[in-house]
Formats: C-alpha cells, sequence, structure tokens
C-alpha cells in the first residue's frame, strides 16, 4: 500500500487544526463613554425625550411637497453621497481579499517548452506543474486582517449614513434660506414703495415750502439704502440657489420653474421628539464611525503581536516533464512516467528585526489609544451640539413671537407719523425713525421665521436623523444603475456581483 497520499493529507489536515488556534492581541470591546442622562431643557413642552426622533422628519415636521421632492432628487443625483456609495463598494472588496488571505497565498499553474540542439541534432523540453504555498495563520495574523477590513467596512457604511444626514440637512437649509431670502426682497419691496411714498410727500411738501430740502434729502437716502440692500438680497438669493442646484447634482441654472413662486418659509408646531443621550451613540454616524475606527485599530495591535512569533506554511508542487532525448514524445507528458510530486514545511522568524516589530506593536497600541480619545471627544462634542441646537431652536420661537409683535408696533408707529407728518403734527425726523425701525423690524421677522425652520433642521442633524431612510437597502443598491453598468462594461468583472 502507498502511504504517500497518505502522509499528504494528514499533513494537510494538520495544517488546518493548527490554522488559528492561537489569536493574539486585545480582543476589542466597545469602550464607555461619558453621557448625560438627559438633555438640559427637557422638559420644554416643545421636547419630547421618551420618542426617538423621527426618522423622515423633514416630511412629518414640514409638510412642504416640494422639500420632499428636493430631498428625493439629492438623494437619487447627490454626487457626494454616490462618492460614498463606492467607498462602501471598495471596503466590500478589501474585506473579501482579506477573507481571501486565509487561504492558500500562492497558487500557480506554471508550463514550459524548450528546444535545445546545435547542428548536427535537437532535442525538446516539456513540462508542466502547479505550485502551492500556504501560510498557516497560527497566530491569528489573517484572522486580525480580516477583523480590520470588517471594522472598516462598518466605518465605510457609517461615513455614508453622515454624507447622507448632512445633505438631507443641506437641502432642508438651503431651500429655507431661499424662502427666507424671497420674503426679505418681497419685505423689502414693500418698504421701497412706502419710502418711495414718504418721498413724494416730503416733496410735494418742500415745493410747496412748507419744509427744507433736508426732509427730502432724508427721505432720499433711506430710499437709496433700502434699494441698496434689496440688491445685496438677490445676490445672496441666487448664492442659495446655485448651493442647492450643486446639493441635487445639478449645475447651478435658472431653478424658477423648480422653486416655483415665492412662498412662505414652511411653519411647524411640530413636536421634537429628541430621545435620550445615549441614544445618539446608535443615532449619529459620526460616533459610529468614531467607534468602527477603533475596533479596526484594536485588530491591528493583534496583527503586530503576531509578527513577533514564527509564520508556519506548507507548500508543494505536482508536475510532468519529458524530454525528447529519451525517446518520449509531447504525447508522454501525460504519463504516470513522467509525474513527480513534492511537499515540504516551512516557518520563517524575523528574530534580528525584533526592535522594529516591538515598536510597531507599541505604535499600533498608541494609535489605538488616540483612537478612543477621539472618539471620546466625538462624543462630547455631539452632546454639545445637540444642546446648542436644542437651545437655539427653542430660543427663535421666543425671538418669533416678540419680533411679530414688534413688526406690529413698527408698522402702526410708521402710519401714524406719515399722517401726523402731513398734517404738520410732527417732523420728518419722525418719519424717518419709524420707516427705519419698521424695514428693520420686519427684516428681522422674515429672517427669524427662516431661522426657527433651520434651527429644527440643525436638531435633527445633530441627533443624527435621515439616515435610515437607506436602512433596509442592500450596499449594492446603493450604487446608482448607470454607475454599474458602466462599470460593468469598463470591465466585465462586475457582472455577476451587481
Amino acid at each position: 500500500m502507498n502511504f504517500r497520499p497518505m502522509r499528504l493529507c494528514i499533513l494537510l489536515c494538520l495544517a488546518m487544526t493548527m490554522a488559528g488556534c492561537t489569536l493574539l492581541g486585545p480582543d476589542y470591546q466597545v469602550p464607555t463613554a461619558p453621557v448625560q442622562t438627559n438633555w438640559l431643557e427637557y422638559e420644554d413642552p416643545l421636547l419630547n425625550d421618551t420618542q426617538q426622533e423621527d426618522s423622515l422628519w423633514w416630511k412629518n415636521a414640514f409638510h412642504d411637497p416640494l422639500l420632499d421632492q428636493l430631498v428625493q432628487t439629492a438623494l437619487d443625483q447627490n454626487l457626494t453621497l454616490r462618492s460614498a456609495g463606492l467607498r462602501i463598494l471598495q471596503a466590500r472588496q478589501r474585506m473579501a481579499i482579506a477573507v481571501g488571505s486565509q487561504y492558500p497565498q500562492q497558487q500557480q499553474l506554471n508550463g514550459a517548452a524548450e528546444i535545445q540542439g546545435t547542428d548536427d541534432s535537437s532535442h525538446e523540453l516539456y513540462n508542466l506543474g502547479f505550485n502551492l504555498s500556504w501560510e498557516i495563520d497560527v497566530w491569528g495574523r489573517f484572522k486580525r486582517q480580516i477583523e480590520t477590513a470588517s471594522a472598516l467596512l462598518d466605518a465605510s457604511v457609517a461615513s455614508y449614513d453622515g454624507v447622507l444626514v448632512s445633505l438631507i440637512a443641506g437641502v432642508a437649509q438651503n431651500y429655507f434660506l431661499i424662502r427666507t431670502t424671497q420674503r426679505r426682497i418681497a419685505v423689502a419691496q414693500e418698504n421701497i414703495s412706502l419710502q418711495a411714498e414718504s418721498l413724494r410727500i416730503s416733496t410735494e411738501k418742500y415745493n410747496a415750502g412748507d419744509v427744507s430740502s433736508l426732509d427730502v434729502d432724508q427721505s432720499q437716502t433711506l430710499l437709496y439704502n433700502t434699494r441698496a440692500s434689496l440688491a445685496a438680497l438677490k445676490l445672496s438669493l441666487q448664492q442659495f440657489k446655485n448651493s442647492l442646484a450643486i446639493l441635487l447634482g445639478q449645475p447651478p441654472h435658472d431653478m424658477s420653474v423648480l422653486l416655483g413662486p415665492p412662498d412662505p418659509v414652511p411653519s411647524t408646531t411640530y413636536k421634537v421628539a429628541i430621545g435620550m443621550p445615549q441614544d445618539l451613540i446608535r443615532k449619529r454616524p459620526d460616533i459610529r464611525l468614531a467607534e468602527r475606527q477603533l475596533a479596526a485599530q484594536s485588530a491591528q495591535i493583534g496583527f503586530a503581536i503576531a509578527d513577533l512569533y514564527p509564520h508556519f506554511g506548507i507548500g508543494g508542487s505536482i508536475g510532468t516533464s519529458i524530454s525528447t532525448d529519451t525517446d518520449q514524445t509531447f504525447g508522454d507528458l501525460f504519463s504516470s512516467d513522467g509525474f513527480g510530486y513534492s511537499f515540504l514545511g516551512f516557518f520563517q522568524w524575523d528574530i534580528l528585526n525584533y526592535g522594529r516589530l516591538q515598536s510597531n506593536v507599541l505604535l499600533q497600541d498608541a494609535i489605538f489609544q488616540q483612537l478612543l480619545i477621539d472618539y471620546r471627544q466625538t462624543m462630547l462634542e455631539a452632546q454639545g451640539e445637540v444642546e446648542n441646537a436644542i437651545v437655539a431652536f427653542l430660543m427663535s420661537q421666543v425671538q418669533l413671537k416678540e419680533y411679530s409683535l414688534a413688526a406690529d408696533a413698527a408698522l402702526r408707529a410708521a402710519e401714524i407719523s406719515m399722517t401726523q407728518y402731513q398734517e404738520g403734527l410732527v417732523g420728518f425726523n419722525t418719519v424717518i425713525t419709524t420707516l427705519k425701525s419698521l424695514a428693520s423690524q420686519q427684516d428681522l421677522l422674515s429672517s427669524v421665521q427662516g431661522t426657527v425652520a433651520n434651527n429644527l433642521v440643525s436638531v435633527y442633524k445633530s441627533l443624527g436623523g435621515g439616515w435610515e431612510v437607506n436602512r433596509n437597502k442592500d450596499q449594492l443598491e446603493l450604487i446608482p444603475v448607470e454607475t454599474k453598468k458602466m462599470m460593468e462594461e469598463r470591465t466585465g468583472a462586475w457582472k455577476g456581483i451587481f
């Protein structure tokens, strides 16, 4: 009985048993981070800390069909989001490469044909063989690499979610800035009409000899300044439209048809569901990103430690060769007499580089510690962002109420002062003062109406709301169909994967 194949099988089974029997380095555990027990303003009636934030907050808070349409267009076409999706695809392939490293690393089929001879004679040599080399994962080096790749894949998903949250918030905020600026333009135009009327009245009184040219000059100064501010507002409006177009994945263009006529800034009486501070660990993409990067680095410590130990492997080859010198022909290449094989075991130990390898362990651990501090800092900053956004939203609600009252009072004052000026009961300084106050108060009111809406957006952005819209999608579904088609046509390698 031939025992050599049996011995080969035994050695292969032993190698597979040894693979991964020891996993060096620290086993990762999610670290703790300082988290407050509740938000500072949690008792405010506009807040609800017992309910998780709404994943479709822009729909349910504002009920604006055009805003919903803009958000969906951005989700479909935004180029930054598409780039983030392709980074997930890259991470998936790195994961596949890391998984493949557990198996025989070198597998080579080779062959050669050679003719040798002189003027008097010649002969031919043919050979065909297959070589295999496999480093056994005794210390878990390759498993640690898989851990790293897996964590970085999760990190790429968290990064995509972060882009998604910022995109939705950016579309909403630019849209509200457009509506706010349109309202401010309308207010400026109303005040220009009112100021033009005051100029007409003062001019008539001057022509009648009732007042000096000072009244006319003051009227003109106020009117021209307001016209100048109108030009600045129109500039800002176009810039906001350009920013929105880019978020939609489009070049700047005339968006009049898309946006339609100027509408008021959407108001909301929505009770904001903010959840609890500890929910941020699960909800905010930047926190998940920082934690997954930490997990990836933890595995790198184990990988570096494994380099301190010897690497074991097995290898072998099987092949056949013939030479026409021995009266063989090419057809004999596959006969049993031409076959041969070899099997070997080997190890490699970088004992002379021990100091460098040890320093690499220390380096990887120092990087891990830095990322741990960064993770905890991210948690602190996230809580600070939420608190700032909450208090800004609540205080802007107070401002809106007070500015509304102030604007109503300013309008009444302006109307009374112009009437009294016509009747000669007050000087023109009173008219100018009330007209300036009216323009300022109405502009402030328009601005704070937009600020309330944008501050609510900031609350949900700080809570990490919105990324759930793609929660149930497969990662490959994040790549647009036209992009998949382009990649398939370029190499053909993606067919069957998408």
